[in-house]
């Protein structure tokens, strides 16, 4: 193996002894040899003791391991990779599955390969990248991707512009690395959804919901369900399939709500239980009075990063405040937080206080979280970042 050392300082080397992925530039002691951006590293303690291969990076967090085995680090260690997270979701009846076929293939951290997204959307595989090291080897997953799937593969999408680190020399662009998909529908749990992995956000649909979305639809039969901060109506599908008398949409964004509405109409020849609205979602709380016994509050991640985390936490008190007091006797409450910054210590703390300050009796009925899909890597705690409650509301 030929590639550069990164040795530790004494005593930094305890997070790596225990599988933790992540190697921060205070930790490093002295480089040898000449190492770039997105190159493959080997780690030692300061004794010289192998520790971990890892890709280099300019930032804080400045290994990321992909190996705590001392073994070479090419085109069939991805594929075997790779290979190992498809058959965890075969395993699992994701992947094959007749009634759904859009799920999240590789989960970063979680699936061992940090830096790495890859969402399967009905025949394409849609790649994020969060670093260089994965992004100068990309053709390596498309081949991996080729070999697993063999003719069900219609196309890889590489979506990295807008997540590969800022600070490095590389220019990405969103573009097809094999094959082209005109065919953006999807199944889930039998309800079908338009996904445009081209332009909207993240790779296009948040899988990480679907568990969550199949538990709403057992609390919506002939109830009025409100879906906040909407994206592309997941939530509201999945509450007009469970009989929900009426439901509304709302979302800051025209394009998401034509989304949603477009959604809508794929599932159910009779709409008119359903209107979606493009306005901001705290002044349409403002003014719902007693009008919902179903509230989801799915937002955007408030925090991206420490230094905002009070604030982030300041707008989870606030948002739920006004949904629980707004809310129906009897309601119930759908509630997220998707900041991988904020713990779900914080977030429970948030909806606490938030109930506190309305004065009703709040319950919780169940503590949610991501998907099998989504495994958190028991060594990465950082890699649990979905939050969610239920509670219900006197």
């Amino acid at each position: 193996m030929d590639y550069s050392k990164v040795i530790l300082k004494s005593g930094k080397d305890q997070s790596v002894r225990r599988y933790h992925p992540w190697i921060f530039s205070g930790a490093i002691k002295k480089i040898i040899g000449n190492v770039n951006e997105g190159d493959l590293v080997v780690v030692t303690d300061n004794k010289d003791e192998f520790l971990a291969i890892g890709h280099y990076q300019i930032g804080s967090i400045a290994i990321r391991i992909v190996s705590f085995e001392e073994k070479e680090i090419d085109a069939d260690f991805w594929k075997q990779k790779i290979k190992k997270a498809y058959e965890l979701r075969q395993k699992f009846d994701l992947a094959e599955s007749p009634n759904n076929n859009v799920y999240r293939l590789v989960h970063a951290e979680g699936d061992g390969m940090p830096g790495l997204i890859i969402d399967y959307y009905n025949g394409t595989a849609v790649l994020q990248m969060h670093s260089i090291g994965m992004y100068l080897i990309r053709d390596h997953f498309v081949e991996a991707l080729k070999e697993i799937y063999g003719d069900t593969l219609v196309a890889v999408y590489d979506k990295s512009e807008a997540t590969i680190p800022f600070k490095s020399d590389i220019k990405p662009q969103n573009e097809y690395l094999y094959g082209e998909s005109n065919d953006k529908v999807v199944l889930e749990y039998g309800n079908k959804f338009k996904v445009n992995w081209e332009e909207g956000q993240k790779t296009g649909f948040f899988i990480d919901q679907r568990e969550n979305r199949k538990l709403l639809a057992k609390y919506s039969k002939d109830k009025s369900v409100l879906n906040v901060f909407g994206y592309t109506g997941g939530f509201s599908v999945y509450a007009m399939a469970g009989g929900a008398k009426e439901v509304h949409s709302v979302d800051s964004s025209k394009k998401a709500i034509d989304l949603t509405n477009e959604n809508i109409k794929l599932n159910f020849e009779d709409t008119s239980r359903h209107k979606a609205f493009a306005v901001d979602a705290f002044e349409y709380l403002n003014e719902i009075d007693d009008k919902y016994d179903v509230i989801i509050l799915d937002p955007p991640a408030f925090a991206k990063h420490h230094n905002v985390l009070h604030n982030a936490l300041q707008g989870y008190k606030r948002i739920n405040a006004k949904a629980i007091e707004k809310i129906r006797p009897g309601g119930i409450l759908f509630t997220f937080s998707c900041s991988q910054v904020v713990t779900k210590e914080n977030f429970r703390k948030s909806v606490f206080v938030a109930a506190a300050n309305t004065g009703r009796n709040v319950r919780i009925l169940h503590q949610l979280n991501q998907p099998i899909d989504h495994p958190v890597n028991i060594y990465h705690p950082e890699s649990e970042y979905l939050k969610g409650l239920v509670v219900y509301v006197e």
